[in-house]
């Protein structure tokens, strides 16, 4: 006769009234069958579709089910495999499938489930045990997809715990490396340390996640298993090399704790304290969790003694379980590494802090274009020049992948070095233009560069592709300049064009890249549009004589952006315009003769009277001399002075000599050498820059 399927679920595509499923389920007795007779026998008497004997001749097949609607010699009769009566007895079926002709023969076993083996009923209020290979099949497809959900490390680890309690085990106890090693890493230390990470124990409702009916369990008495395992057993354990427990972690499979390898790792893995309300017989079974090339940590199932032990099948269970979460836990620590470097990378590529040039303040805002995309090609850049000015720079590389931001990254360096040169803005983006065509061919990028400076209160600015910036004047008016778009970086045989325009006090220009207008929901005109609106309401809400602080108006523009506007990452940079005023401005020329330093002391200190510093006087007469004698020794055309009060007291004097002074120790006999060191000593911040004409040395003072 055919043999049974181990599970009773339907067959898809059968119906149970179907002929054609007649082989799925036990043959039924034709109409006027005659049951067996009780001598044991074994002959049955089938009706007008044929007959035959159950241990010997004859057929039982679809005629046998079908009735008199079939005919004898059908393609489905099948002999019996053998001549002994059939003892085989079918399992019962569920609820849900119906019930099989013949049930009522069987014996009854009581009310309640009852476990296959013994035949003992099951204690109502306790999880059924896992009665056939079906339910393990189901039960480790299921748990395996509960811990495939996990992203990152605690939630693998709470999915093992949540998907074996109370279906498999009634308490978990995970334990894992410390540190986690890390891919192909050796790990640092030659010791191996296990930290418990995190135990559960059996709730007080069924899990129905794991596709079994949900049971009622009562909640556990204070000093049950899970309760005294939890505070006996240790956080931390070392693997002792050569011992019992590197020897069951080397083994790789699961093991009863009766054993006599478990026995003697457990005291280790959990103390001496915590073996001794470990049920005894085949109700622990200890799992390591081995990753692609090395055992991770490992996991203890356990049951209370009231349940079921565990069987030979469940250590097949235990190691899928063990499997999936340990190779999980692999990806989660690659996947966590993935993103710690691609944040470094990020954040080493975008500046630390901004600087604080005089007569400017700046903010600055760096967004992502998603969580799985940390890093991109946007940057923003802010570089103090000679002359108190500052520029102002803008870029996005195309892509978010490491590739863009290595690229970005070299653009990044090749701006900055450029501004040290104090190129002009056209100048700076054409040699980033050829830069980048060194690069690759197919690396393209925007940018914008701009120059302000604040003693003339004009602000230069040149375009490769880039968005245009949004001025937002005090009086609340926000407008979009108009400066010529250019070709992107990298498209080569393209001139770069700058234009010139006025920088008010107390206006504000926000550079941004195309990550904050443009979106699958809008296009970039009207994004761009979108700003400027937002802008000129937010300078609405302090007034027409108070510009909005600049933190704030950077959150308010981030703001704008709404669900699904986020497809590319964003690099925002704003800067205020505060300026200098001419009356605190002093600029002189002196000629490069012997009369040059005495004249630039009397010029200082006539510009401190005026301004009410006449305290440091001393100090800044000095340190001009000092300087302007080193300018006036080496140059050949007129050697510039300028003094700048602000919040500090800034000098600059500039030469036509393009070799930088460095400060080192005068001998006691030189008779020269000193100056630099003076004003290492008593200045608070000085520096030369070097420039397309020359060089020029600045320190600052702090006001008295």
């Amino acid at each position: 006769m055919t043999e049974q399927p181990i599970s009773y679920e339907r067959p898809q595509g059968v119906d149970p009234t179907d002929h054609r499923g007649a082989l799925l389920h036990t043959p039924a007795p034709a109409p006027g069958a005659t049951a067996s007779p009780p001598d044991g026998s074994g002959t049955t008497t089938c009706g007008k579709g044929g007959k035959g004997t159950m241990g010997g001749q004859g057929a039982v097949g679809k005629d046998a089910a079908a009735g008199p609607e079939a005919g004898s010699g059908t393609e489905h009769s099948q002999p019996s495999a053998s001549t002994e009566p059939d003892t085989h007895r079918p399992r019962p079926a569920p609820e849900s499938v119906p019930a099989q002709p013949g049930a009522e023969a069987r014996p009854e076993r009581g009310p309640g489930p009852q476990e296959r083996r013994t035949g003992m009923a099951v204690a109502p209020g306790r999880p059924t045990p896992m009665r056939r290979d079906g339910d393990r099949l189901r039960f480790v497809g299921a748990a395996t997809r509960r811990i495939a959900r996990g992203l990152d490390l605690d939630e693998i680890v709470m999915g093992l715990c949540r998907a074996t309690v109370p279906t498999f085990s009634d308490a978990i106890l995970v334990y894992l490396r410390d540190p986690l090693p890390v891919g192909d890493e050796r790990p640092a230390a030659d010791r191996i340390m296990l930290r418990l990470r995190r135990t559960d124990r059996i709730p007080e409702e069924r899990d129905t996640e794991t596709g079994f009916a949900a049971l009622a369990l009562p909640p556990p008495e204070p000093g049950e298993l899970t309760a005294e395992l939890s505070a006996s057993v240790g956080d931390m354990c070392e693997v002792r090399p050569g011992g019992a427990l590197a020897e069951v972690l080397r083994g790789v499979r699961p093991v009863f704790a009766d054993g006599p390898a478990a026995r003697a790792a457990l005291p280790e893995l959990l103390g001496e304290e915590a073996t001794l309300v470990v049920p005894d017989g085949q109700r622990a079974v200890l799992a390591p969790l081995r990753g692609r090339r090395r055992v991770i940590g490992a996991a203890v199932f356990l049951r209370r003694p009231e349940r079921l032990p565990f069987e030979n099948d469940d250590l097949l269970v235990a190691a899928q379980l063990a499997t999936h979460s340990a190779l999980g836990i692999d990806k989660a620590v690659l996947y966590d590494r993935e993103a710690y470097i691609a944040d470094e990378l990020q954040r080493t590529m975008l500046p630390e802090t901004l600087p604080r040039p005089t007569g400017v303040r700046l903010a600055s805002r760096y967004l992502p274009a998603a969580e799985t995309a940390r890093v991109g090609g946007d940057w923003y850049d802010a570089i103090p020049l000679p002359g108190s000015r500052v520029a102002l720079v803008v870029g996005d590389v195309m892509g978010h992948s490491m590739t863009s931001a290595a690229i970005m990254g070299q653009l990044r360096t090749t701006a900055q070095t450029l501004a040290g040169l104090d190129l002009p803005p056209q100048e700076v983006l054409h040699h980033l233009d050829e830069q980048a065509q060194r690069l690759g061919t197919d690396r393209m990028a925007t940018c914008l560069y701009a120059v302000y400076d604040p003693v003339a209160h004009r602000i230069t600015i040149a375009n490769a592709g880039h968005p245009p910036p949004v001025l937002l004047h005090l009086g609340g008016r926000a407008e979009v300049l108009r400066v010529p778009p250019g070709a992107p970086i990298g498209v080569g045989g393209v001139d770069f064009e700058a234009v010139e325009l006025d920088a008010p006090a107390g206006a504000t220009l926000l550079l941004y890249t195309d990550g904050l207008v443009e979106s699958r929901l809008r296009d970039v005109a009207t994004g761009i549009e979108q700003l400027r609106e937002k802008l000129a309401a937010t300078a609405r809400l302090t007034g027409p004589d108070h510009p909005p602080p600049l933190e704030a108006l950077c959150d308010e523009v981030l703001d704008m952006l709404g669900p699904g506007d986020r497809d590319d990452d964003i690099a925002l940079l704003a800067a205020r315009f505060d300026g200098i005023a001419p009356s605190d401005v002093g600029y002189w020329l002196l000629e490069p003769e012997d009369a040059a330093p005495g004249r630039a002391r009397r010029l200082a200190r006539r510009a401190l009277s005026r301004w009410g510093l006449e305290d440091m006087s001393d100090s800044v007469e000095l340190l001009v001399s000092e300087v302007v004698t080193n300018a006036v020794r080496y140059a050949t055309r007129p050697v510039t002075l300028r003094l700048l009060r602000t919040d500090v007291l800034r000098c600059e004097v500039g030469d036509d000599v393009p070799q930088l002074p460095r400060l080192r120790q005068a001998r006691a006999t030189d008779e020269g050498g000193r100056g630099l060191y003076l004003v290492n000593r008593l200045a608070r911040r000085w520096g030369a820059t070097r420039l397309s004409t020359g060089k020029v040395v600045w320190f600052e003072l702090n006001r008295s």
